[in-house]
């Protein structure tokens, strides 16, 4: 057993201190990935700083046409918002298909897109969304965000306090789900906003990322036919024991096929 010590923050910059005093300090939010990591023996930090009880960090609100959801509101508290369902309804129901209740009752959105697991959820929202992350030093856009497998622009002892989220026409979100473990084998952000649609794609890559040939498509003709005659190129997409590069490339147009469609039998 290793040597660890745990300071239970009482504001962000207590937490930013601690973080600044020491190099190998983690914080701690809703644990989901940190905790069976020092399980597994696979991080050490010195210290666990945990943020996870700071009310500040939970707090979620509409201002217009943006939505601010904070970096410690755990997923059930976004599936259930009433704010979230009314401003962007999407965002909600992904929020209700991440992992099991146990991990929707525990884990936070910005422990998630804080981690950036390539299967993560969250992180087709703010990217498909066009959000603005909001930290302890600055405010980083979310297609300068996301940087490959469990890598973001976040700097050593930069904090995550909330996202904003512009408010989009319409959106969906549609995922194939792993049958254990709930991540997204692949899954589709669609998004219609005033710059015109924003695809985004989690599970079947390294990591988050746009599909632009769709946009450009849907921009141009918002419908499940033009996503018809595209191709996406397996090459470098994730393949594993549970699906090959080429199925993954197949579910991607599946995935963003249905949510097209979902959302042009709505209107």
């Amino acid at each position: 057993m290793y040597s660890l010590s745990y300071h239970r923050a009482n504001s962000i910059n207590d937490a930013a201190g601690q973080l600044s005093a020491d190099a190998d300090a983690k914080l701690l939010a809703g644990g989901m990935t940190l905790i069976p990591t020092l399980k597994q023996r696979l991080a050490a930090p010195s210290k666990l700083v945990d943020i996870g009880q700071l009310e500040d960090l939970r707090a979620i609100q509409r201002d217009g046409d943006k939505l601010s959801v904070g970096a410690g509101a755990k997923h059930a508290q976004v599936a259930a918002s009433a704010v979230v369902k009314a401003a962007i309804p999407a965002l909600a129901a992904l929020a209700a298909q991440i992992g099991d209740p146990q991990v929707r009752n525990q884990g936070t959105m910005g422990g998630s897109v804080a981690n950036n697991d390539p299967a993560a959820d969250y992180p087709s929202a703010v990217l498909g969304l066009g959000a603005t992350i909001v930290t302890n030093r600055r405010e980083i856009a979310a297609d300068d965000f996301f940087k490959g497998v469990f890598e973001t622009a976040l700097e050593s002892g930069e904090i995550i306090l909330r996202f904003v989220f512009p408010l989009p026409e319409r959106a969906c979100y549609m995922k194939f789900p792993h049958p254990a473990s709930g991540y997204a084998m692949t899954g589709v952000f669609v998004a219609c906003t005033k710059a015109g649609v924003r695809v985004a794609v989690t599970g079947a890559g390294p990591g988050v990322f746009r599909w632009r040939e769709a946009e450009a498509a849907l921009t141009a003709n918002f419908s499940a036919k033009a996503i018809e005659g595209l191709h996406v190129d397996a090459s470098g997409l994730n393949a594993d024991l549970h699906a090959p590069a080429e199925y993954r490339a197949n579910l991607v147009k599946v995935m963003a096929t249905r949510a097209v469609a979902e959302l042009a039998a709505a209107r």
